[in-house]
């Protein structure tokens, strides 16, 4: 008898999943085990193993489309078999299924582990070709609209300052190619008197960032405490470190993390969560480190982190750092966050503002580390310095509560001496 395969969660906040591959087409034998497809989720690309034996009858979901969780995916069952009354009765269901979804209002309680759920969203549409003016450039390659070229034609183009749109391809179908940028005679980049765009559907993990943190930012009263560190002291103690334990290296975020882990547990009330009708207190500590990739961020954890030495912590937030740009983060490597520190000094910016990660009660914005005039014994001296600030869920942190635990912070930075002290390295 045949039966259905669902589009199956693959993570806590999926509402949707985009088939990027089907690894098996119809009428192949399937057996149970066997890679089916290639599921995108809003923060990965997850293989999905078939749990059936039999032959594949029907696709619902083309490869590139999107669909909501629980939709019909594929239908499994015997060569030859009739599935006309399954696929009208699904057919039919569909309508129900998606008016019990938009009737499911987010609960007053969020889980500590997931943000609460939200409607699942209608299939995403296809990337929409690049407008252009009815007069197209006349140097520019008929490709309908679109401009198609190798990434090392595109990189070279970009280096040279060649606007690509006016450059003529000699490959299949107008493909743009390296020899065709270094034989470009038209010139570097000038203005083109006519209106671009490109649209493009919008990612999983793109749709889910902008809910979570619509829903945070609108939900959960935000406010902020900055503070500024003198950095001298850290910046030679890890050089210090650096030097004893190379090739190992030490980075500031590793240093950031680990006296945020220990400031956790010296002010208990801001490793906590809003659940609503309570506030949870956790005695644990896992990291939550925001972590830049093409379609927008992800936080993998670093777990119990209080308890781990800088060169541990440095090795795994590297690690998954590296997965996470490649796609390969799993589910529990980004669950669970009490607390989550957001850096962007690396990008040479000073000061900024971070959006609270739910279900965290707060969030540390990492500036860069400046030089510049401080004032030491009474003396103008030159001083490296940090902001950082701190955003809190008024629900749940108080302004005295949030300004002890950004003091201890600054204890620890700078005088890391105090984190030796604790087996840090």
């Amino acid at each position: 008898m045949a039966e259905i395969v669902r589009m199956p969660k693959l993570s806590d906040t999926m509402t949707e999943g985009v088939v990027a591959k089907w690894h098996k087409k119809v009428g192949d034998t399937v057996k149970n085990g066997e890679i089916l497809a290639e599921i995108e989720t809003d923060k990965a690309t997850l293989e999905f193993e078939s749990f059936h034996d039999g032959v594949l009858l029907h696709i619902g979901v083309p490869e590139g489309k999107a669909a909501a969780v629980d939709s019909l995916l594929a239908v499994f069952g015997k060569a030859g078999e009739d599935i006309s009354a399954l696929l009208a009765e699904a057919a039919s269901a569909a309508p129900k299924e998606q008016a019990q979804v938009q009737e499911a209002k987010t609960p007053a309680a969020i889980p500590a582990s997931a943000p609460a759920p939200v409607p699942a969203p209608a299939p995403a549409p296809a990337p929409a070709p690049v407008a252009t003016a009815p007069k197209p450039v006349t140097t520019a390659a008929p490709t309908n609209g679109r401009r198609h070229a190798s990434p090392l034609a595109k990189r070279l183009a970009e280096e040279k300052g060649i606007d690509i749109g006016r450059v003529k391809g000699s490959g299949p179908e107008g493909r743009i190619t390296k020899r065709d940028i270094e034989d470009f005679t038209g010139g570097a980049y000038t203005a083109v008197l006519e209106e671009r765009f490109t649209e493009v559907a919008v990612s999983q993990m793109r749709k889910t960032i902008a809910k979570r943190l619509a829903e945070s930012k609108f939900t959960a009263p935000h406010f902020y405490l900055t503070i500024e560190l003198d950095m001298s002291r850290a910046m030679q103690v890890r050089e210090a470190i650096n030097a004893s334990i190379a090739p190992d290296k030490v980075s500031f975020n590793d240093m950031v993390i680990k006296a945020v882990a220990v400031s956790l547990k010296s002010n208990p009330k801001v490793n906590s969560s809003w659940l609503g009708d309570r506030i949870r207190y956790n005695e644990h500590v896992h990291i939550g480190v925001a972590v830049a990739v093409e379609d927008g961020l992800l936080v993998p954890v670093v777990r119990f982190a209080d308890g781990k030495p800088l060169r541990t912590i440095g090795a795994e937030v590297r690690d998954m750092a590296k997965k996470a740009k490649e796609k390969k983060l799993q589910p529990a490597d980004w669950e669970g966050n009490t607390f989550t520190i957001s850096n962007l000094g690396m990008f040479g910016i000073e000061e900024f503002t971070a959006i609270i990660n739910p279900p965290d009660a707060c969030i540390l914005a990492i500036g860069g580390i400046m030089e510049k005039p401080v004032v030491r014994n009474g003396a103008i001296v030159p001083g490296h310095t940090m902001k950082v600030t701190l955003s809190c869920d008024h629900r749940v942190v108080d302004g005295a509560t949030g300004a002890a635990f950004l003091n201890t912070f600054k204890g620890l930075m700078e005088e890391p001496a105090l984190l030796l002290g604790m087996g840090a390295i």
